[in-house]
């Protein structure tokens, strides 16, 4: 399929890795300039070529940065990816989640998307241009989860909605993305949090994000690879999805069992 994107220009956020890393590959393979940001710029981000941002997206300052970055490199946006998110707290019980994580997994999941996306929207009214947002399925399966995340992730999703119910009649088209297990660094990081949760587990890393998969019920008996995701993202951009908007769109293999 002809995605028919060359002529575009693109912001990606929380690019340095995982599935905003492999949709800034993605685009740039469908001929897309593209602006990458994160906090940290990772080798393999400037290795795609994209422009590149560092900035701290949890912030107003980092966003504003991003954006205004973007507009003089790319002399306008067509498309935006508010890729970043997920957050430091991994608290369970809710009496244990003080303020500043609440305060944090908001910052980052939910205001980051909400000042991209102001600062992006009229570039994105003038060029008819295309939003995609990363939730996650713990806004679907918030129990035994951090509330904070899954609360954050559940407020996203009804963001996009919003969104493409006001902005859909002037042209921008929005849309939401809710990942399962994604086979990231996060999973592979030999001296990463996953990695200290299986020794503490007596497992080996491979074994303990086996059991995650078993846990979690996937129906494929796998995570999802970060292209595939970036896949699904570069369609919804695209013309070809052009009349598609505020829908949600869920790829986790199957963890989901409800209709």
């Amino acid at each position: 399929m002809n995605l028919n994107l060359t002529t575009k220009t693109a912001v990606v956020t929380g690019a340095g890795r995982g599935i905003g890393l492999a949709t800034v590959r993605t685009l740039i393979g469908e001929g897309v300039r593209v602006v990458g940001a994160a906090r940290t710029i990772t080798p393999e981000l400037k290795e795609t070529g994209a422009r590149t941002v560092s900035a701290d997206l949890s912030t107003a300052e980092g966003v504003s940065a991003l954006i205004d970055s973007a507009l003089a490199e790319l002399g306008g946006i067509d498309l935006l990816v508010n890729n970043v998110g997920g957050g430091d707290g991994a608290t369970v019980g809710f009496l244990d989640v003080d303020d500043a994580e609440w305060a944090g997994a908001f910052d980052i999941n939910v205001l980051s998307t909400v000042r991209a996306t102001r600062a992006a929207l009229p570039s994105l009214i003038e060029r008819r241009g295309a939003i995609v947002n990363i939730s996650s399925i713990l806004a679907l399966m918030t129990g035994g989860f951090p509330p904070a995340i899954s609360s954050a992730k559940a407020a996203l999703t009804a963001l996009g909605k919003s969104l493409s119910e006001e902005f859909g009649p002037r042209g921008v088209r929005v849309n939401t993305i809710s990942p399962g297990l994604v086979r990231t660094s996060v999973y592979q990081d030999p001296d990463g949090q996953v990695a200290q949760w299986a020794a503490a587990s007596g497992m080996s890393l491979d074994e303990f994000t086996q059991r995650m998969v078993k846990t979690q019920n996937v129906t494929t008996g796998r995570m999802t690879e970060p292209a595939e995701v970036a896949a699904l993202i570069a369609f919804l951009l695209s013309d070809a999805a052009g009349n598609i908007t505020g829908v949600d769109y869920v790829i986790d293999g199957g963890t989901i069992k409800t209709v």
